[in-house]
């Protein structure tokens, strides 16, 4: 009687066969679903057969139809078949009638031996062919089935070798479970890995597996030769425990060989990564081409704020993204770069060179945003110039214009009557004087529009207190103000016209709106820019209803990057804002002169 856990292990195989089949005839591969149902349904009767009491009559001839007639019938037609073209047509004849001969004599072990080489050649043949005339996704499909069936039999074989009994067995079919998933996953989802990558990590560990048992059994046989008999388990273990040694390093050889002829030369890390700084510049498409030809990479992407800045290369389906921050792990960008065919990731030297790069990528972006900010800026500032030349010319143009034309005329009415009418000279004379007093007045209005002459001739402080001194409320009685500005430092023009417009404008909203007769004005240089605060006592508490002044402030502050906060509190009304540090000068100066009181 055969020992139950390899009848067990026949049933867990029949029933992966089976489910894979039912799953692929789920997407339409009907006769590869076809070919292993019926395998599995076979798997089934060998297990039954198998623990019948010994009596294992029909386990040969089962076995044959197994293994050389249904499963490669299933694997001759997968994906799909295709009945028009003739190396189909033909594979599967010969794969039938070879398998259908081993069938019928499968006591006679030369004739089974022989067909099974015919299947097996066949097979091989076709899946070479079809690999090469196949289309994309059924390129990706065979080589799927090509890792499943190849890396599967060829392991079950070194552990039959290595463990020649019931639980070597045992392994071996568990191995050969994979077959079903992986034509199921070839034809359903060929893209959730690249294969490619793991055929080769297959044939690498396989090689190096083969190189290792036949080292082992080479230096076991060399000391039964030198002793004389069989090496004891001790000298053994030692010999296989220093040959395990050079397992690894076999697998690096190996894949560093099949890298060499997949990708040619892998360049030096440091060298990679020299190269690469040298060219890294202003333009990101030079910086991605390096990359890509120091590290012979398909694909290089650099993303910023979810758009592609650049991209270099062929777009593949596998891709590893890289965050490019900044010293203080701000985040600028990403670098997405396609890995190489047969590559599950990035090696240790890719890595290394990248974690090299990003950060200089991640400081030119930055460079770049701050240029692109830099010239937003200009281009703001040159608007603005041009608006307000737009703005004095249409002033001039139809205000002072029309004043200074009709000045003239008037002059040479004047001119014209002083000789033969004194009187209505004089009274020419007279408009004239108005007409120049109104043109004046007009040209002071242009000059305060573009920046009040207080500014210049008081500072700040007392420009702010020679306004304040003027208001008062509905009721006539002054409004009190205090302002406090300690140690403020010099502000840029922009800056302090802004600073004097705003609190200007909330005292005038006090004096008018608010009921009350008392009003403070606090000016600060902190960490956050200039801190500007107006509050008054409260007054009536009337509600808090924003208007155009207060529009007005905001724009003001928003012109500077700053911002603006009106709000009615319990104590009264209170205006905040805050203009950004960038607009304050370092340097400082006396223009700060303490807290004064005007009444």
């Amino acid at each position: 009687m055969i020992s139950y856990p390899v009848a067990i292990a026949l049933v867990v195989l029949a029933g992966c066969l089976a489910t894979s089949g039912v799953a692929l005839l789920r997407v339409r591969r009907a006769h590869a679903a076809a070919g292993l149902l019926i395998a599995g349904g076979l798997g089934l009767i060998l297990a039954c057969a198998l623990d019948a009491g010994g009596r294992t009559g029909a386990v040969a001839p089962t076995l044959s139809a197994v293994g050389l007639l249904v499963v490669p019938l299933a694997v001759v037609v997968y994906p799909r078949a295709s009945w028009r073209t003739p190396v189909d047509l033909v594979a599967v004849l010969v794969v039938g009638a070879a398998g259908t001969v081993g069938t019928l004599a499968a006591e006679r072990k030369p004739v089974v031996e022989t067909m099974g080489l015919m299947v097996v050649l066949t097979a091989v043949a076709l899946l070479w062919w079809r690999l090469e005339h196949a289309t994309p996704r059924d390129r990706t499909a065979l080589t799927w089935l090509a890792l499943g069936l190849g890396g599967s039999v060829i392991t079950a074989g070194l552990v039959a070798f290595a463990a020649p009994n019931v639980w070597g067995g045992v392994v071996s079919l568990a191995l050969l479970c994979v077959v079903g998933p992986c034509m199921y996953l070839g034809v359903v989802h060929p893209e959730v890995v690249d294969v490619r990558g793991l055929v080769v990590h297959v044939v690498v560990f396989i090689t190096a597996a083969v190189a290792y048992l036949a080292a082992f059994a080479g230096v076991a046989a060399f000391l039964e030769i030198l002793g004389g008999q069989r090496p004891s388990a001790g000298l053994l273990g030692i010999s296989g425990a220093l040959l395990a040694t050079l397992f690894q390093p076999t697998r690096v050889v190996l894949r560093g060989v099949i890298d060499e002829l997949l990708f040619g030369s892998r360049p030096d890390p440091l060298g990679a990564a020299g190269a690469v700084a040298g060219h890294l510049g202003d333009d990101p498409g030079v910086a991605l081409r390096t990359i890509r030809n120091a590290l012979v990479l398909p694909y290089a992407a650099l993303y910023t704020d979810g758009q592609m800045l650049a991209e270099s290369g062929s777009k593949t389906t596998y891709t590893k993204v890289l965050t490019l921050a900044l010293p203080d792990r701000t985040p600028v960008g990403e670098l997405v770069v396609g890995l190489r065919p047969g590559d599950l990731g990035l090696g240790p030297g890719d890595e290394h060179v990248l974690a090299l790069v990003t950060p200089l990528l991640a400081q030119t972006l930055r460079a770049r945003a701050l240029a692109r900010d830099l010239q937003l800026s200009r281009e703001d500032a040159i608007t603005a110039i041009e608006e307000e030349r737009r703005r004095l010319r249409r002033d001039l143009h139809d205000g002072m214009g029309p004043l200074l034309s009709g000045i003239a005329f008037m002059s040479d009415a004047a001119l014209n009557s002083v000789r033969q009418d004194p009187a209505v000279a004089e009274d020419l004379l007279r408009q004239l004087r108005t007409e120049t007093v109104g043109a004046i007045a007009e040209i002071r209005d242009l000059v305060y529009a573009m920046r009040p002459p207080a500014l210049d001739e008081l500072g700040l402080i007392r420009a702010i207190e020679q306004q304040a001194g003027a208001l008062h409320t509905p009721t006539g009685r002054r409004l009190e103000v205090s302002v406090l500005a300690d140690s403020l430092p010099s502000l840029p023009a922009a800056t302090e016209v802004a600073t004097y417009r705003i609190v200007v404008e909330a005292l005038i909203n006090v004096a008018r709106h608010s009921g009350s007769t008392t009003a403070a004005v606090t000016i600060r240089h902190c960490s956050a820019g200039l801190s500007i605060e107006v509050c008054d006592d409260g007054g009536r508490r009337t509600p808090w209803k924003a208007g155009v002044g207060i529009a007005s402030m905001r724009e003001r502050a928003a012109a500077l990057g700053g911002t603006l906060d009106a709000r009615s509190t319990s104590r009264g009304g209170v205006v905040t804002a805050t203009l950004p540090a960038r607009t304050v000068r370092a340097t400082r100066s006396s223009l700060g002169l303490g807290s004064r009181t005007h009444e």
